[in-house]
């Protein structure tokens, strides 16, 4: 048999009662009686109607109306609102987190490129306050040159603990057959270092070939010097930038003169090419204007600004180690064999080494300690060569006396003809603590502005 009892609440009350039916079971009159006891929890909820205020029903008396705002929660919402909180407090902390790493690389590179050292910015800006501590003065700067830069990278000239073996070995990858190579004239001869213009074949099509700079050395060339070419040649490879001619090619077969292949620029050696201006600017004084030159600066200035940002510290930035096209674009390249081919720039002070003192910064005299502000350094005396087409700095001081000149707080007096403005840059960057001095991204950006205000009296 089946059958249903139904328990319907009146809506009444709002009551919780328990309900015990007991089922009494025979089968065919037998004497068996089956006993069965359900036991069941009844809960009943009262209706909600509208409360209908009678005019004459008592004030203070209300009847209890279901308030779904101020009810309790049930389980199931609390989960619901702690789940929804918890993923909100999760997805703020990491963004919080992203938002640190996001700052900590903007400050990174904000250190190495904006303009940022307000010390540097006012030096500048205002260059009649910045020329006079840097000529020769009645009472010279005293200050006394700082040993330890902590915030700067550092590097020590360690080129002589390379053999000969390594230096092959770090540039056998692009090596190339003495067949592809056609020597042709001679550009540039030292002692034991020769500079070809050449032909280089293009390996996948030998019809198609290509000019290049052959750097190599003569047969009376010492290992140590034949090692110090390849080293010195490897300090720009694998480097890109529009102002940078890194090496492409080597040859070091056996039984060849090891030779090193860089791109062509049809003008050459930058200082050989200024004193060529020097020699022919009285029959043509419009051979090169100081727009030109400024707008050299700001190219060699750029390609320092890409080897800082790389942490590529160069050593011997100079015009001589600059080339130029007839388009003059200017590039900066390495100091291989630069030693031998102006030997009047560099100069050993009893450590039988050849450095180049006059283009060198303080604490690189006197430490031996090289960074991106001593190359900064460098800039400026090379910003003094283009301004004076090609002239030697310091000329009149002795090289052993550069590093007591220098402590003293005296420069290299500001060039004929060279702007105020233009000589407070270089000022800038001879400053005695290399803290102070400007990042290259600052000299692009203060070059760059001067450029165009001479643009607009042209």
């Amino acid at each position: 048999a089946v059958f249903r009892v139904e328990l319907s609440c009146t809506g009444r009350l709002d009551s919780e009662v328990t309900i015990l039916m007991q089922l009494n079971l025979t089968i065919n009159s037998s004497k068996n009686i089956t006993v069965l006891n359900f036991k069941r929890r009844k809960m009943c909820y009262r209706k909600l109607e509208p409360e209908v205020k009678s005019p004459t029903s008592d004030k203070n008396s209300s009847k209890a109306i279901f308030d779904p705002v101020n009810a309790a929660p049930t389980t199931s919402t609390r989960v619901f609102y702690i789940s929804v909180g918890v993923c909100c407090a999760v997805i703020f902390l990491v963004a919080i987190i992203l938002a640190v790493l996001h700052l900590h690389s903007m400050k990174r590179i904000e250190l190495d490129d904006s303009i940022s050292d307000s010390s540097s910015s006012q030096g500048l800006s205002q260059p009649s306050t910045q020329t006079t501590q840097y000529l020769r003065a009645d009472t010279p700067n005293n200050a006394t040159p700082v040993t330890s830069y902590p915030t700067l990278r550092i590097e020590k000239n360690d080129l002589k603990s390379v053999t000969l073996m390594e230096a092959k070995a770090k540039v056998k990858d692009i090596a190339i057959s003495r067949e592809r190579i056609t020597l042709k004239d001679v550009l540039q001869e030292g002692t034991f270092g020769r500079i070809f213009h050449g032909i280089l074949i293009e390996e996948k099509d030998p019809s198609k070939e290509k000019q290049v700079f052959v750097k190599t050395v003569k047969d009376q060339a010492s290992e140590v010097q034949v090692t110090m070419m390849l080293t010195e040649s490897c300090k720009l490879r694998g480097l890109h930038h529009r102002n940078l001619l890194p090496i492409t090619h080597v040859c070091i077969e056996e039984g060849e003169k090891p030779m090193v292949l860089l791109p062509y620029m049809n003008w050459g050696n930058l200082k050989l090419f200024l004193r060529q201006c020097k020699l022919v600017e009285a029959n043509n004084p419009q051979a090169i204007s100081q727009q030109d030159l400024v707008h050299m600066a700001i190219q060699i200035a750029c390609g320092m600004s890409y080897l800082a940002r790389r942490e590529v510290i160069h050593k011997d930035l100079a015009a001589r180690n600059c080339v130029i096209d007839d388009a003059l674009q200017v590039k900066i390249t390495d100091n291989a064999l630069s030693r031998d081919l102006f030997p009047m720039d560099y100069h050993c002070l009893g450590d039988n080494e050849n450095r180049p003192v006059r283009w060198m910064a303080l604490e690189s005299l006197v430490n031996n300690e090289f960074s991106s502000a001593s190359d900064v350094w460098a800039f400026g005396v090379t910003l003094w060569e283009l301004m004076t087409l090609g002239q030697t700095p310091y000329v009149d001081i002795d090289p052993f006396e550069m590093a007591a000149y220098l402590k003293d707080g005296y420069r290299i007096a500001q060039p004929i003809n060279c702007p105020d403005e233009l000589f407070a840059v270089m000022a800038c960057c001879w400053a005695l603590d290399p803290e102070e001095r400007p990042k290259f991204q600052q000299l692009v950006q203060c070059l760059t502005e001067f450029h165009a205000a001479l643009g607009a009296y042209v």
